[in-house]
């Protein structure tokens, strides 16, 4: 009977659970309708436009689950093309910013900070505010990195600034693996290519260390120019200062650091005065995606704007509701496909923010790419945080590259290999029986190693990867054979190294590609595109069927539902439903590590 009742009491939970998903999703999509036809308020003069530096930006679409939640995020692409608008705009008398901490990488930082510069350069004022510009690491210093572009930088008293530097501490498990009874397997083409290192080393190799060094020396550089720049300060002293942070309040305006200790309401007062906006004036403050909605107008050439963010993976992609960014290759190549086989669109804008992946689902996508431009659509990749391995395998295919010096690209290699768990089922008493049929057929499982034949195919196997993917590399970048040794290896480059050693034609961020897509185009200078995403969003019908049609019984389905029920707390706390949970999290030096097992990833 207790057995009935828990299954009776699963069910009720189930539908109980599923019932708040449609009715969530059906409250934005009439959300989304509602707001389609209010029309938009137009822009007074003397508009103050403010961002919240500290909310999610997005490289892709709307974010269904942000908006049942409350949450503020923003298009990364339209906060820039809004920021240019602005800078224009006689309606817009200045620019207010907060900056409560930053989830944005280095390269993100870098396009906003170029936008907010242009702004500047149209002598309206930025001013910011920060309670604090220390998040602890490298986050202090990538938020003081994206501040010191704005003209005014107002600090709370009780904050401080950050500027620690930058490090990289990456985990090394082989010695714990033994312990437990884990063999690692892997190979890779060749020393830089380091993603296997975590489980096959216990320290640093030469290489390894060598490779993140000229990275972290390259981001400080880019660092160092950029706040001397826009501080006015010269660069010998911010190089001093980079590193010996964190400065408390009053040393970071000593230093000239920041200009003045104040709270919020002083900071926009004063960023109202400076926008010459009265004291008792009406204030005329407009967030800059809802000034975005009004401001930016589609017209010219359109052009698809096609996101691929993400670990690289066959197949479709998880849909709205998955946690992290998806970079399936069978919607990414789809999306392609779409946009030639649209008559409207002129060509295509591929924004890559990826680590890499798959090496078929890899070479998927850079065909569809090749396949666009046979079709006479120029594909432009504008390049994100990261476009390494796989992502910048994608990117070859292209007619221009464009990185930003941040940016993480290169990584020319690959790897394949498995943990092997024999030794661990030992210790724990685990048998596993076995019955093949043909030599190989348990060469991916982790009950048993390599034989010597297996692991003679995985070396072919990433010879035959390694030199498909360098030869690619040597006729699209027309880099000759006796120089890609240097380059490849399974090296990561910044952006700006990249662009030295000539695996990238450009860098910038979205507007830099525009340029370069109106060159191909041959367009004039500074002439209006139309970019549109592809695939189209879907609307929250599509997406409750597109759920739903996956199955509401499998663990993915499940995952995704309670990312929903998470999503809806704001909103049950608000009715008085239930009470805020705790925020209990696992605070790791770097990101969660993926185990790698089977095929060859790039």
């Amino acid at each position: 009977m207790r057995l009935f009742g828990r299954i009776v009491i699963g069910v009720f939970a189930v539908v109980g659970l599923l019932t708040v998903t449609s009715f969530g999703l059906a409250l934005w999509g009439i959300g989304r309708l509602h707001q389609a036809m209010t029309p938009v308020a137009a822009v007074p003069d003397h508009t103050l436009l403010t961002i919240d530096l500290g909310a999610r930006f997005r490289q892709d679409g709307a974010d269904p689950l942000a908006l049942l939640a409350g949450e503020r995020s923003y298009r990364l692409r339209r906060v820039v093309a809004a920021l240019d608008r602005a800078a224009v705009d006689p309606r817009v008398s200045g620019l207010f910013a907060t900056l409560p901490g930053t989830r944005l990488g280095i390269a993100d930082i870098q396009q906003l900070r170029d936008a907010v510069l242009r702004f500047r350069k149209s002598g309206k004022p930025a001013v910011l505010f920060a309670p604090t510009l220390d998040g602890g690491g490298a986050s202090g210093t990538l938020a003081y990195y994206l501040a010191s572009a704005f003209g005014r930088i107002w600090l709370q008293p009780s904050g401080d600034v950050g500027l620690t530097g930058y490090a990289a501490q990456p985990p090394f498990l082989k010695d714990a693996l033994s312990r437990i009874g884990v063999e690692p397997q892997f190979s890779a083409r060749y020393q830089y290519k380091a993603a296997i290192d975590t489980f096959t080393q216990s320290a640093f190799t030469p290489a390894y260390r060598q490779n993140l060094g000229a990275l972290l020396t390259s981001w400080t550089d880019q660092t160092v120019a950029g706040i001397a720049a826009a501080r006015r300060l010269p660069p010998a002293t911010v190089r001093n200062l980079l590193g010996q942070g964190p400065y408390m309040a009053d040393e970071a305006l000593a230093d000239h650091l920041v200009d003045r200790l104040g709270y919020r309401e002083q900071a926009l007062a004063a960023a109202r005065r400076a926008a010459g906006i009265a004291a008792g004036a009406k204030a005329n403050r407009i967030d800059i995606a809802a000034y975005a909605d009004e401001a930016l107008h589609p017209s010219g050439p359109r052009i698809a704007v096609v996101s691929g963010i993400g670990d690289i993976h066959a197949g479709r992609a998880a849909g709205p509701l998955a946690d992290q960014p998806d970079f399936a290759a069978g919607s990414v190549a789809g999306a392609i496909r779409a946009a030639v086989a649209d008559p409207r669109v002129k060509g295509i804008l591929l924004r890559i923010d990826s680590p890499g992946g798959d090496y078929t689902a890899s070479d998927t996508v850079r065909h569809e790419v090749e396949m666009a431009r046979a079709a006479g659509k120029p594909v432009v990749v504008s390049m994100g945080n990261l476009a390494a391995s796989g992502g910048y395998f994608i990117a070859l295919a292209a007619n221009r590259l464009v990185a930003e010096p941040g940016t993480i690209t290169g990584s020319i290699g690959v790897f394949a290999g498995k943990l092997v768990l024999a030794g661990l089922w030992k210790k724990l008493g685990v048998h596993w029986g076995m019955l093949k049929a043909g030599a190989n057929a348990d060469m991916w499982s982790a009950n048993t190693p390599f034989s010597k034949a297996q692991w003679a195919r995985v070396n072919a196997m990433l010879d035959h990867v390694y030199a498909d993917f360098t030869a690619k590399v040597e006729r699209a970048r027309k880099i000759p054979a006796d120089r890609m040794d240097a380059i490849a290896r399974g090296r990561i480059w910044s952006g700006a190294d990249a662009k030295n050693l000539g695996l990238v034609d450009a860098l910038g961020g979205y507007g830099v590609a525009e340029d370069e897509m109106r060159k191909l185009l041959k367009l004039p200078a500074g002439r209006a595109l139309d970019l549109v995403d592809y695939p189209r969003p879907k609307s929250p019908l599509r997406l409750m069927v597109d759920l739903f049609d996956r199955g509401a019984g499998d663990l993915a389905t499940a995952g995704r539902l309670a990312h929903v029920a998470v999503a809806l707390e704001p909103l049950a706390v608000d009715l008085g439903l239930t009470a805020p949970a705790a925020d209990l999290r696992l605070q790791l030096p770097v990101s969660a590590v993926p185990v790698p097992a089977g095929g060859a990833r790039q």
